[in-house]
């Protein structure tokens, strides 16, 4: 983050199952493991198109 750029902090609160299954490999994508693991994600138009389909099932914080 030496380069003072915007990340999200991304925790996977409920799981896939049930829903669509693009859903579970938009999580996998975005390269969670288990529930209730948190990721660093850089802040990106990708990444937040991502979100946008996995609201739902995530809780998205900006960090500085």
């Amino acid at each position: 983050m030496a380069n003072k750029e915007k990340m999200l902090k991304v925790t996977w609160t409920r799981s896939c199952i049930g829903y669509n299954a693009k859903q579970a490999l938009i999580i996998e994508a975005l390269g969670f493991k288990k529930l209730g693991q948190t990721r660093m994600l850089p802040d990106n138009a990708s990444i937040r198109g991502s979100l946008h389909h996995v609201a739902h099932l995530v809780k998205v914080e900006e960090v500085k």
